[in-house]
């Protein structure tokens, strides 16, 4: 049997991977430091029931035998498990290599690319697939809720059919090493890299495909990547090859209609209409009828931390987790909530210092735009900030720039002293918003939040 080892097990990108060679008869086995930690109690139930061992991130894994180490991104050299496995003269391969190597070993891949909304679409391609027996596999960065399970980590489907789908990644430059089936670019905006390399990175990708390029027609730079067969959607121009009209925000979701067929998604947002599209063009790009595809996405539910609605207090206040963490995605999340009544109390926890510097101005002018007066946004710090090494960005400084574009915002160092003030303030018909990526704590978070809302007395919130 061979022997694998992941560093970074717990991550979104890397647990799929390590769960689907589980599958396939691997000895596998893992460390995370946010297990070291105590933290993620629950991913770590869910990595030792699905068959992976468990080590401290010290080196203690790597073993002579083992085939390879594929450690993550965020991994640096001075690692204990990667300094092990060079002393051993052990292969070291990335996620991204080892997701790759997967993704082509299919005869019909589809590769989502994407700054914005390749989670929800990746997902929506693979339940589609799977709903009409197609026996995809499918990879995803995020947890679907359709196929959720308390002791299981739900970010893959498997089946050993010829059909892959998986989320490409732009922000590392790998997408560049796909050369897919079928190559779907939903939008190209500002996020990890800036905007000329971006279209260097999916210009490439879109050229790698060996069938069909899908575009977002409505995306100007996505709409001008080439391919002698590109199939572009849209919901702005009726003359696209795939066109959504008449799209309305319903209770719960979003219906829409296809060439006069209705139909609806159980998810919120009318962005997710174009999500939608893309998911139907990549799977008719494999065969599937237009229609049986829409018709099998209206039992989607979502993925989690993606406008999850984690409950509503019994005084009326909802609570709604998002990883949104850039401009583009935080306006698309709050503009979706808005179609929807209620005053708003938005916490945004900005991921790491990088994006802090590179994006945080331009997030200042969407909340500008996204907000109301009567609402209120509340930020901690930083979540990956080093005092020492990241003196030069703060959370106050991103409250500066939203305060500067007209917010009612403030500055919190701890999310501790963020739940005290939603507590303290939150009425009858809020909306409270937790946004924010890389920390696996939010989702408690927000039920603790939706706890200690339940539990205050009415007469001393209201």
């Amino acid at each position: 049997m061979k022997k694998v080892a992941f560093c970074a097990v717990s991550g979104n990108g890397m647990s799929p991977l390590a769960q689907i060679l589980v599958k396939r008869g691997y000895d596998v086995r893992g460390s995370d430091i946010s297990f070291d930690a105590g933290r993620d109690h629950a991913n770590l139930k869910a990595i030792k029931t699905a068959g992976i061992k468990v080590f401290p991130q010290d080196g203690s894994m790597i073993d002579d035998d083992l085939e390879f180490l594929c450690v993550s991104s965020a991994i640096t050299e001075d690692n204990p498990d990667i300094k092990a496995a060079q002393s051993k003269g052990l292969k070291i391969i990335k996620r991204s290599e080892l997701l790759a190597q997967i993704f082509h070993e299919y005869k019909y891949n589809i590769a989502v690319g994407g700054t914005a909304g390749k989670t929800t679409t990746t997902a929506m391609i693979g339940y589609i697939l799977d709903k009409l027996g197609k026996k995809p596999c499918m990879i995803d960065g995020g947890m679907l809720k359709n196929y959720d399970n308390p002791n299981l980590l739900p970010n893959y489907i498997y089946n050993e059919g010829d059909i892959c789908v998986a989320e490409a990644d732009e922000s590392d430059g790998s997408i560049r090493s796909y050369h897919p089936y079928v190559a779907l670019v939903n939008n190209i905006s500002h996020d990890h890299v800036e905007i000329p390399t971006l279209v260097e990175y999916f210009s490439e990708f879109a050229a790698h495909a060996r069938h069909a390029l899908v575009v977002n027609g409505d995306c100007p730079l996505a709409s001008k990547l080439s391919h002698k067969n590109k199939f572009v959607f849209s919901v702005l121009d009726a003359q696209a090859d795939l066109f959504a009209s008449d799209i309305k925000t319903e209770d719960y979701g979003v219906s829409y209609q296809i060439e006069g067929k209705k139909f609806k998604l159980n998810i919120i947002g009318k962005f997710n209409v174009s999500n939608a599209l893309a998911a139907i063009a990549c799977c008719m790009m494999i065969g599937v009828d237009k229609f049986e595809a829409a018709k099998a996405l209206e039992g989607f539910v979502g993925i989690k931390r993606r406008l999850e609605v984690v409950g509503t207090s019994f005084n009326g206040i909802t609570v709604i987790d998002d990883f949104a963490h850039n401009a583009s995605k935080i306006e698309a999340s709050l503009s979706a909530v808005k179609e929807h009544k209620g005053r708003l109390i938005v916490m945004y926890q900005s991921h790491k210092p990088f994006s802090a510097r590179t994006t945080g101005e331009e997030d200042g002018v969407v909340f500008g735009k996204t907000l109301d007066k009567d609402d209120i946004l509340l930020m901690p710090e930083i979540y990956m900030r080093d005092p020492v090494q990241d003196a030069d960005i703060s959370g106050a400084d991103l409250v500066r720039y939203a305060q500067n574009n007209g917010v009612n915002a403030l500055f919190l160092e701890t999310k501790d002293k963020v739940k005290q003030y939603i507590i303290d303030h939150a009425q009858t018909g809020d909306r409270i918003v937790i946004m924010g990526a890389r920390d696996n704590s939010l989702p408690d978070f927000c039920k603790q939040i939706l706890k200690e809302l339940d539990e205050k007395p009415l007469a001393a919130n209201f």
